[in-house]
């Protein structure tokens, strides 16, 4: 599908759809090279319908939404390193930008705290985080950032789902920081311990908590695996449990490259993203004990940096940085095998998915 030629007649019929009595449900594609953002609508048999093309005018990647919905979060990696906050039209999905502002650094990941009060983002080549407060009308402040020097690489970000603890991923230190988090204040200081330690080399990248609090997942870059944590929700720490392989058996190319991570919302399946055989892992959830059981190994879109799984639990989309394309996949409910349905054509070096329901 040509995304420019058939989002003029596309916008209508979607705006019409998202009006009506059901919920739509929206892709967002952040295309760092062409420096733009799709806007899309996910359709109930699992195509898309694009909606707009939403310029940014720098490399835009990744994406955070607030809590609401309301407002899309947009980091800007070429300089002036920088984010853009964009009102989300309930109705049409669509965006409006509303306010750009310095970060402190390159920043390769955001995401908000669970409250929608402060923006947090983490800088793979500056080795640090940042918490921007943000206003009651979902502007990222400038005033009262702090900016939080870790290990080497920081790469994701993120509270806990109680929004009492604060975690990064650091892949060149091979740990995940451990921070109490203060959610009236945006402050962190460092938790006991302060960090959980991969094995040698693993590169932790990205991370999803499990549905029930009792675990964490995690990627790692480097050795092309998956980590599972025990979850501790009381204290905020993390035990190391078990590892599985996110490449292909059989194995002898270049260096992995694991990279995205996500679970569908019931916590019975689990993918992973490997950049280096242009596959997606699908494992099975021991949601009593955490185990892993690979499912299968599944083409997609070349160097799948991102993917995302539909609030349903019925969708992946799987987006190529080198293909400039993304992929749909029906999740089969009883064995989480993906099946493809359709490829579409995006912008230059798509890079990150972010998929949410407005009522």
């Amino acid at each position: 599908m040509d995304f420019a030629l058939k989002a003029g007649a596309a916008a209508l019929l979607a705006g019409a759809v998202c009006g009506g009595a059901n919920a739509a449900t929206m892709v967002y594609v952040s295309n760092a090279d062409s420096k733009d953002i799709y806007v899309m609508q996910l359709n109930k048999d699992g195509s898309v319908t694009p909606v707009e093309q939403v310029q940014t005018g720098g490399t835009v990647m990744p994406l955070a939404f607030s809590p609401d919905h309301r407002r899309l979060y947009a980091s800007l990696r070429s300089e002036p390193y920088s984010v853009t906050t964009f009102a989300v039209d309930q109705k049409s999905g669509k965006l409006k930008a509303l306010a750009t502002v310095p970060l402190a650094d390159n920043m390769a990941n955001l995401a908000t705290d669970k409250s929608g009060r402060f923006l947090l983002a983490a800088s793979y080549t500056g080795h640090k985080i940042s918490i921007n407060p943000i206003s009651v009308t979902g502007l990222v402040q400038q005033d009262g950032v702090s900016v939080i020097n870790t290990g080497k690489n920081a790469h994701a970000v993120a509270t806990d789902p109680k929004n009492h603890f604060l975690f990064v991923s650091n892949l060149g230190s091979d740990v995940i920081l451990q921070f109490k988090f203060d959610a009236a204040t945006g402050k962190i200081a460092p938790n006991t311990p302060p960090s959980v330690a991969t094995k040698a080399g693993a590169g932790p990248r990205h991370f999803v908590f499990h549905p029930n609090l009792r675990y964490v997942f995690s990627t790692n870059e480097l050795d092309g695996t998956v980590n599972t944590y025990a979850y501790d929700a009381a204290q905020g720490t993390l035990t190391l449990k078990g590892t599985v392989s996110a490449v292909p058996p059989g194995f002898k190319g270049d260096a992995p490259a694991a990279a995205d991570i996500h679970l569908t919302p019931d916590g019975r399946f689990l993918y992973a993203s490997e950049r280096t055989t242009s596959t997606l892992t699908a494992y099975r959830v021991n949601v009593k004990t955490g185990e892993l059981t690979t499912v299968g190994n599944f083409a997609t879109e070349t160097q799948p940096r991102g993917f995302n799984i539909d609030p349903q639990g019925k969708y992946l989309l799987a987006v190529g940085q080198k293909s400039n394309g993304m992929t749909s996949y029906a999740i089969n409910q009883k064995t989480g095998a993906l099946k493809p349905l359709q490829h579409y054509e995006l912008g230059k070096n798509p890079n990150w998915v972010e998929i949410v329901t407005f009522p």
